[in-house]
């Protein structure tokens, strides 16, 4: 009797380490496709995030127009800033140097900063796009914006950074075409002395997930 109790004590212990080890590797599974469900993630992500920089220098001129009929040529990096009685218009020529199609949802203008900005305007001050603006990635395209209310105090700040030739600091949003990965990034427009604005880049903010810095 003794002998048939210690053999099912040995078996039971057999039996529970079997399950530990089992449990272990189970464990180390799991958390092993963990892992790469994430890299995998990670990896589609990247895949289809945008990041627009200004155009360069060497890229071809674009056209673009405003519902009102007033139409522009947009050099290779480069940017318009005009104001006039009923409207102010404003362009940028920016490609995608991500890989992901870049959705433009919304814009801030502000004048320049000491030493730039730290940190994005908050977003209840940015102001939805008119219409739907789309830039794939590794291409060219352009970003535009307009006021039509004279009477805003935004109009009447907008018309004397742009009279005055000072630098115009324009954010947009924009993120991925599954309407994730927003990012802020901050344009920097520069007025030379032939009257042409160029384009510059400063600053670039993730909505949602980590920033670059």
């Amino acid at each position: 009797m003794i002998l048939a109790a210690d053999w099912v004590t040995i078996s039971s212990l057999a039996t529970a380490g079997a399950t530990l080890v089992l449990a272990f590797a189970t464990f180390a599974a799991v958390r092993s496709a963990n892992r790469a469900a994430r890299a995998a993630e990670l990896s589609l992500m990247a895949g289809i995030r945008p990041l627009l920089v200004p155009s360069r220098l060497d890229d071809a001129p674009q056209k673009a127009g405003f519902f009102d009929g007033r139409w522009f040529t947009l050099p290779g990096a480069g940017a318009v800033a005009e104001a006039t009685d009923e409207a102010i218009y404003l362009l940028i020529s920016v490609r995608n140097a991500g890989t992901g199609m870049a959705v433009l949802h919304s814009w801030c203008l502000h004048g320049p900063v000491d030493g730039g900005p730290v940190e994005h305007s908050p977003l209840d001050r940015f102001r939805r796009l008119s219409r739907d603006l789309y830039v794939a990635g590794g291409e060219i395209g352009f970003w535009q914006g307009a006021y039509r209310d004279p009477s805003a105090p935004e109009f009447a700040e907008a018309r004397a950074l742009i009279e005055a030739g000072e630098r115009l600091m324009i954010e947009v949003l924009y993120g991925d075409q599954e309407g994730g990965q927003r990012a802020i990034s901050l344009f920097s427009l520069t007025r030379r002395d032939d009257g042409a604005w160029i384009a510059t880049v400063a600053r670039h903010w993730n909505l949602d997930r980590p920033d670059p810095r």
